[in-house]
């Protein structure tokens, strides 16, 4: 089997869109309350679940004929804490403004249930790469939804992208004024239900019946 056969293409493509863990399986959604009023925080909370989840996925196979039944999920807290606290010290030395804006929310990626879902039923019962590839497709599938919450919440609610202002100053002039609506946390949870609107109109075969 090659390391990318169809099975295991379908392992990594599949959460970004028809399995996204966050507009299919509804996990998740807390993060995409809290840190999506701007961009940055979005992109740089999607890329450390990302990192956190594949990792952690390849520890928890690598290890999986070896941890006792009863204890697995002790286990899987104590390797998902240990690599939320590097990622948190990364964030601090080379992204601290950043890191102040995620706030507790770094560390609470330790409870967050695409994680701990993903280990449990997947990683405990596969083998290192497919696990790998797994935690990357997951991860990555959560972080298309932050990214485009954030994008949409900054660029409405105050006209700028990664901090910088895009629309242009003779809108304002006009009379335009940002929607200080998206930057409050119940559109967020609207954003992500548009989204899952628009997902779900373009794929009917998961829409219930």
């Amino acid at each position: 089997m090659g390391l990318l056969s169809n099975k295991n293409k379908e392992v990594l493509i599949s959460p970004l869109s028809r399995n996204n863990p966050v507009i299919i399986r509804m996990l998740g959604i807390c993060s995409a309350l809290a840190v999506t009023s701007k961009l940055e925080p979005s992109i740089v909370m999607g890329i450390s679940v990302t990192a956190v989840l594949a990792f952690a996925n390849v520890i928890i196979s690598l290890i999986r004929n070896t941890i006792p039944n009863r204890i697995r999920i002790i286990v899987q807290l104590v390797v998902v804490a240990a690599l939320v606290t590097i990622v948190s010290e990364v964030l601090k030395a080379f992204a601290y403004d950043v890191n102040k804006q995620l706030s507790v929310f770094v560390g609470l990626i330790i409870t967050n249930c695409i994680l701990m879902g993903r280990l449990e039923a997947f990683a405990l019962g596969n083998r290192p790469w497919e696990s790998f590839l797994d935690g990357i497709g997951n991860g990555a599938g959560y972080a298309i939804i932050l990214i485009l919450v954030g994008f949409f919440r900054e660029l409405l609610g105050s006209g700028t992208l990664l901090g910088i202002q895009v629309v242009p100053t003779f809108l304002y002039d006009s009379g335009y004024v940002n929607n200080g609506l998206m930057i409050l946390p119940p559109m967020a949870l609207i954003t992500v239900a548009v989204i899952i609107w628009v997902h779900r109109s373009r794929n009917r075969d998961l829409q219930e019946n």
